[in-house]
This record gives C-alpha cells, structure tokens and sequence, in this order.
C-alpha cells in the first residue's frame, strides 16, 4: 500500500516534509520574522540600553548646551521676527548641533577617563526641548509684533491713537516681568491631557513626529556617521555665511548703501522693491520652506508691487491727499497695510474655522471610538500598555510614558495660582488692561489652548497668532478707544497667544519623548527650564537691537512689519473702518473673501491640484514689506531644485544642513555688529548705486 508521501509524489504535488524537516522551516521563518521585526522596530534596536531615569535625563551639560544653543537661535528667531517676519523650523539646527556639542564634550571626557554618563538619545531630547522653548519665546513673545507694536516709532506711522495711553515704549524690566508672568500658564492648562492626546487619540504631530526620528537616527551607528557630515556641513556653511554678512557690513557706511541696496532688476525695479539683496539667511530660508510657499511669496510680491500699488499711487490727490509723506495710513501705505491685513484675517479666520471642524470630527471620532473599544475592558482602558494589537515599540514607549506622571493636582494648582498672580500684576505693566479682562481671557484659555494642540496634533498647524488677533479685537473694542484700547487689545494679544503657543509646543514635546523614551517629568521641566532662559534671553537680544539699530522705520534694515500690522489691528478694533483711506475697505473685503476662497479651492481641487495654487497667508506679507526677500527665497529654491535633480538622496540628507548654516552664520553676525554699532564704529565705505543723470550731476557739482 503506498504511502500518503507517495500519493502526493504521484500527483503531482509538493512532498510532505517529515516532522525534522517542517521544524527547520518553521525556524527559519521565524529567524527571518524576527530579523525583519528587527529592522521594522526603533526600540529594538536601543534594547540593550538601559534608560537613564527623569531625573538623569536632566544634566548640567544639557542645559549648558542649551543655554548657548538658545542664545544664537534667538538672535536669528529675532532678526527674521524684525525683518520679514517669516521664521522656518529650525528643529534640524537645534538637533544637529546639540548631538555635535554633547557627543564632542562626552568624546573628549571618555578619552581622558572623566566620563561619568554616556550621551544618550533622551538627554539630547531635553537639549532639543529646552532650545526650541528658549528661542520660541523670541516669537511667541511679540517682538517684531504686538510689543513692539506698543512702541511710539510704530504708532508715529498712524494718526489714530497715537496718544499716551495707547502707546508703551520696550523697557528690559517690564518686557522680562511680562513674560515671566504669561509664559508659563500654557504649559500648565495641557499637562492633564498628555495621555489622552498621545496615547489615546494617538495624535500624530508631525513636527514632534519628525523630531524624534531624527534624534533616534543620530544615536544608531549609521545616523551616527550621518549626522557628523552634516554637522560638517552646516559647520561650512556656516563659516561661509558669517563672514559674508562681515564683508557686506563694510560697505554699509550710510543710507541705502551696500549689496542690500543692489538694483539688480534696474532702479525702476528698485524702487519698487524689486532687487536680490545677496541674503544668504533669506537663501537658505528659501531652502527650507516648500516651493509653494516661496512661489506664493512672489506672485504676492507682484501683484501689489508690481501692478496694485502702481495703479493705486496713480490716484493720488483722488483717493488721497497728494501731500501725505509716504509713511502716512491714509496715503498709499494704508492700502499697502490694511489689504495685507484683509488678507490674512481671511486666511486666518478660514483656516481657523477649519482646523476648529476638523478638531471637533476628530475627537467625536475618538470619543466613539473609544467607547467602542471599552466595551467588555473592565478598567476602561482603551490603550493599555500591554495591548497586544500594539506593536512592541509602542508597548515599550507607552509602558515608559505612563510611569513617570506628573499629578493632575500639579497641573491644577500651578495654572491656578500663576493665573491669579497674572490677574494682579499685569494691571499694574499695562494700566489698560484690567483685571476683569484678564480673568475672562483665563476662563477661556484652557478650551483654547486644547483646540490649538490637537488642531497641531492632526495638521502641524498651531493657529496662536489666530486666537492673538482674536483677542486683539475682543477686548480692544471691549476697553474702548477712550480708555486705552489699543493697547489693552495688543496686551491681550500677548496673553492669548504665549498660552495657546506654549500649550502646542509642549504637546510637541511629550509625542517627541514619548517616540524617544524620554520621561514626561524631563520634558515638563526642560520646557520650563527653557521657557524660563527665553524670558530673560529673548529681551535682551531684542534689546540689543533696539538700542543698535533702527527698527520699526519702514525702508531701515529692519522694519518689523507685523509691528505695524498689529498695532493696525488693534486700531480696527478699537475704532471701526473710520481708519481706512478711500476705496480701501471695498478692496479689503474683496481680498479678504478672495483669500477664503482661494483657501477653499485648495482644499477641494485635491493634493496634486492644490500644490499649484498660491497661499492667501504667503501672498500677503510682501504687500507691505516688498518682494526683496522672497527673490532671495526663491534663489534657496532653486538652487534645492537643481541640487535634487542632480543628486536627490544627497540634497534631501544635506540639504537641511546646509540652509541651516546659511541662515544662522548670517543670523549670528548680527551680534558682533550690532556691538560694533553700539560702540560707535561705522562702516568704511559707502557702495550706493545712482542713475546715469544722478550720477552726472553729482560729478558736475564735485567738480565745481
């Protein structure tokens, strides 16, 4: 009788193994398995090192590290703040040279046996959380917007409320006490919701997301060698840029002088602001920012300076007085501010209506879903760290998340009593804003603050400076012109938007530790420790450049056009339309319902469609400032397009290094000369371009 083995031979199929043979198999399968499983998983890879605990998270070289660090990313967060106003992620910077610092100091520690705690990848998680906190306040703090906006360089551009009570010059002392007392409530109104947002809802971050992957790649053999090329990189770059902004300063030696002032389009071009000023911030800022955007920035640029302005200055002496100076709101400048305003009160406001549904679909979607999943679980758990539809690195990650808690009574008593003391001393910065006001605001906050983190959760997009310029009109109107208005509008502003601001960055921090097993009591303090350096660093940089520089001027090297744009804001508020130039709210309310519905076209015509269709928000800041800047950018644009097209996995590895040297080699230049500016030392020479008849007459009357 012939076997089962033989039946299977004679029909044709496969023979049956023995019991030796189907073992080996299913070992090998289960090998290969494993390897791949392996090579999927993060946390299997850092498994045989051991996690330091929170509070060896915390060392004194991460701060050091971090203090210097957030020194020079707030010098470069306040020159874009005063310039454009255009500030990229610069998480790549912070990341690079934090690893480069630490992993040098510990190099050289080990060789001489003084190394007593290796670097790992959650101690260069606090050193990313505490710089990017340190130099977040250089933005979140309104130096190039609504403080700044206070001042009486900028309200002298206005005739409206340009009285005492509405305006408040920078002073170091009250701008430190302001944000030691605004700064860290956001931190606090969130902290009860960090394992709902990233256990539970699982929110993505992306920032956050993107942050963590690239600390985890530094700290394997491979990122490790990765990562020293970069830093090689930006480190030459860096150089490169620096001594750049030295030479250019040369041949500054008065106004309008130097490659700043290049007409390289012609002077008529000039005149409109249309030139490449030789940036190389601006250049590698191009460089980091999508091609949508830097597109966006030149169609903006060339529909206002190219053909609106000249169109509307035209009319002078119709739609406006002839004998107005040309920094005057009712003139031409007006146009220029109020529709760029216009139009990103509209982006703003529809993308906050949008982020606000997709806020409110999602979370009905999670609540659903989670009382789905609690069905039959007795704990009402729906994530618990030994789900086994988990896979092995989030049951690691989770099982670490959860054991280190900050208390909810912590959260609640720390938002508690700053909000009280808030309430009590910020009369007394601003006499405007009174208390009653800031009570309000602080019911509100919390609601607020978790609509901005899981809005960024899902999108990336913080909507802070929306929920500011809300403020600036709630309580703006709510004060009164007559009682100091505008100024209590543009305090408010600054309340609102450090809270909202603050609670997203945070958030940001606790996905970050989570993916890199860093404790949530390291991330909580080193947001704090870093948001408490930002309070005393980012005034005094701002400082600084005050006293060296002059700001605020609309055609000086920095003009801080969001100053002007704010405090404008605040105007509206307080005052209604009766601010606006003639013909100029019929031309703001068609950019405004342009901008939302261009906006809207976006988001229906599909990805593929809408990567071609300009952004309202990147269309609108040339209006006021010009299109100098976004030549630059478009510059940084395309030198990332050809490199990509040349060599696409080089430009996408290097790409991010070399824009962050560009920009902060310049960035950091601006510390020596504005100490050389305050020391009384001017450029040499002047390099300052004429026009061929200018330039006759000149010679005529120097040869006379």
């Amino acid at each position: 009788m012939a076997s089962r083995r033989d039946e299977k031979l004679e029909s044709g199929l496969s023979p049956e193994p023995d019991f030796d043979t189907l073992t080996d198999a299913v070992e090998r399968r289960n090998h290969k398995a494993e390897a791949e499983a392996e090579a999927d998983s993060v946390e299997k890879i850092f498994r045989s090192k051991v996690v330091p605990t929170w509070q060896n998270q915390l060392t004194f070289r991460a701060f050091a590290v971090s203090f210097v660090l957030g020194v020079m990313l707030t010098f470069i967060v306040m020159k874009l703040n005063l310039t454009t106003g255009i500030i990229p992620s610069l998480n790549v910077s912070a990341g690079l040279l934090g690893f480069f610092f630490v992993k040098s100091w510990t190099a050289l520690l080990d060789k001489s046996g003084l190394l007593k705690q290796p670097f790992t990848r959650q101690e260069n998680t606090v050193i990313q959380t505490c710089v990017v906190a340190t130099a977040g306040i250089a933005f979140s703090g309104g130096f190039g917007s609504y403080i700044f906006g206070m001042s009486e360089v900028v309200a002298k551009q206005s005739t409206e409320a340009n009285d005492a009570q509405n305006i408040k010059n920078p002073a170091l002392g009250w701008m430190i006490a302001f944000l030691f007392i605004v700064s860290f409530l956001g931190l606090f109104s969130v902290v009860p919701l960090r394992k709902i947002m990233v256990i539970d809802f699982r929110l993505t971050y992306p920032s956050g997301t993107a942050t963590a992957h690239l600390i985890n790649s530094f700290h394997t053999p491979r990122g490790a060698k990765l990562a020293k090329k970069q830093v090689r990189a930006l480190g030459k770059f860096f150089s490169f840029s620096f001594l750049w902004g030295f030479f250019k300063w040369f041949f500054t030696g008065g106004d309008d002088c130097g490659f700043e002032k290049f007409p390289t389009f012609g002077l008529k071009a000039y005149q409109n602001r249309f030139y490449f000023d030789f940036s190389a911030t601006y250049v590698g800022v191009g460089m980091i920012c999508p091609y949508l955007v830097n597109v966006s920035l030149l169609v903006g640029a060339i529909l206002s300076w190219g053909v609106m302005w000249p169109l509307i200055g035209a009319k002078k002496g119709d739609w406006f007085p002839a004998e107005l100076s040309p920094s005057s709101l009712h003139g031409l400048q007006g146009y220029r501010v109020f529709i760029g305003i216009a139009m990103i009160l509209g982006d703003g406001l529809y993308n906050f209506f949008k982020v606000l549904g997709v806020t409110l679909l999602g979370l009905y979607g999670q609540i659903k879903k989670k009382n789905e999943g609690n069905i039959g679980q007795e704990d009402g758990s729906s994530f618990p760290a030994t789900n086994p539809s988990l896979s092995y690195d989030d049951q690691r990650r989770t099982q670490l998340f959860l054991k280190d808690q900050i208390p909810t009574w912590v959260a609640i008593v720390g938002y508690v009593s700053i909000a009280i003391i808030s309430a009590a001393t910020l009369p007394h910065i601003f006499h405007q804003l009174k208390w009653y006001y800031i009570v309000v605001i602080y019911i509100f906050a919390p609601a607020l603050a978790f609509c901005n983190a899981y809005g960024c959760g899902l999108t990336d997009w913080s909507l802070a400076s929306t929920y500011g310029k809300l403020a600036i009109f709630i309580i703006g109107s709510w004060a009164g012109a007559s009682h100091g208005g505008v100024l209590a509008g543009l305090a408010a502003c600054g309340v609102m938007m450090n809270i909202v601001s603050t609670a997203s960055d945070l958030m940001q921090d606790f996905k970050t530790g989570y993916m890199t097993l860093a404790s949530p009591r390291s991330m909580f303090l080193s947001q704090v420790i870093g948001t408490a350096m930002g309070c005393v660093i980012s005034p005094c940089v701002f400082w600084l450049f005050y006293k060296a520089f002059d700001i605020g001027l609309p055609h000086s090297t920095y003009p801080a056009p969001y100053a002007l744009i704010y405090r404008n804001m605040a105007i509206l508020g307080v005052e209604g339309f009766s601010a606006l130039p003639k013909n100029c709210l019929m031309l703001c309310c068609v950019f405004f319902v342009t901008a939302m519905v261009i906006n809207l076209i976006r988001d229906v015509s599909g990805k593929k469609i809408a990567s071609f269709i300009p952004l309202p928000m990147a269309m609108a800041i040339p209006f006021y400032i010009g299109s100098y800047f976004a030549i630059d950018m478009c510059v940084g644009s395309l030198i990332l397009f050809i490199w990509r097209k040349m060599n696409k996995n080089k430009a996408d590895a290097f790409g991010p290094a070399v824009a962050s040297g560009l920009i902060c080699g310049e960035g950091i230049w601006t510390l020596p000369s504005s100490i050389l500016a305050l020391s009384g030392v001017n450029p040499p020479i002047c390099m300052k371009f004429l026009s061929r008849s200018t330039n006759a007459g000149v010679d005529s009357f120097l040869a006379s």
